[in-house]
């Protein structure tokens, strides 16, 4: 099952968007998505395309880290050598999600791209030139079933780096907590404690 696991998570890195570290291991890739968010003047450069197009969709991102984190928390003493790449993949979504959770009060970020247009598209993401519209819930375009698996990704990814990374731990368990518990956070009115 090694080489089924390794190429899995690679996968995951062929699918990012934003810009690229230096350590990528698929070099045909390059930077993309730089500007998203820009016309909405939000910072939502990163995450992952949805379905090899150019879209990002929040609900299966966050489904995917969900399933991922617990992924790493149940088997990652048989991951081998793959666990830090399972880490990176697992941060690369969660560093989008808690931008896409926190950029703005009582907001979240939930969609980059036009999907009729995208799916009719079929470019690398670093040639597209399709529009970048940016899609939200809020108390007034409420969305629990996507704020809810945001919560759940970022709060099962808080416990993968509980013992690595024990500063994102808090910073993410934090995020996760303030996406479904705050009184100030309308994204989840059935949760409201107010």
């Amino acid at each position: 099952y090694y080489d089924a696991l390794e190429k899995s998570i690679l996968f995951f890195e062929g699918q990012r968007s934003g810009r690229l570290p230096s350590n990528q291991k698929l070099t045909w890739r390059g930077d993309s998505g730089l500007s998203d968010g820009s016309s909405y003047h939000v910072d939502l450069v990163g995450g992952y395309y949805d379905a090899g197009d150019n879209l990002k969709f929040g609900l299966p991102m966050a489904f995917t880290t969900t399933l991922l984190a617990w992924s790493v928390i149940e088997f990652g003493s048989s991951m081998q050598d793959q666990i830090e790449n399972a880490r990176d993949a697992i941060r690369w979504s969660t560093d989008y999600l808690l931008k896409a959770a926190t950029t703005t009060p009582d907001t979240l970020y939930v969609q980059v791209g036009e999907p009729s247009m995208e799916h009719g598209c079929w470019e690398r993401p670093e040639d597209m030139d399709t529009p970048r519209n940016v899609y939200k819930v809020s108390a007034q375009n409420p969305g629990s079933d996507v704020a809810a698996e945001t919560a759940a990704a970022l709060a099962a990814s808080s416990l993968v780096f509980r013992d690595s990374d024990p500063n994102l731990f808090l910073e993410i368990a934090y995020s996760s907590h303030q996406c479904i518990f705050s009184s100030q956070h309308a994204i989840l009115p059935c949760f409201r404690l107010s």
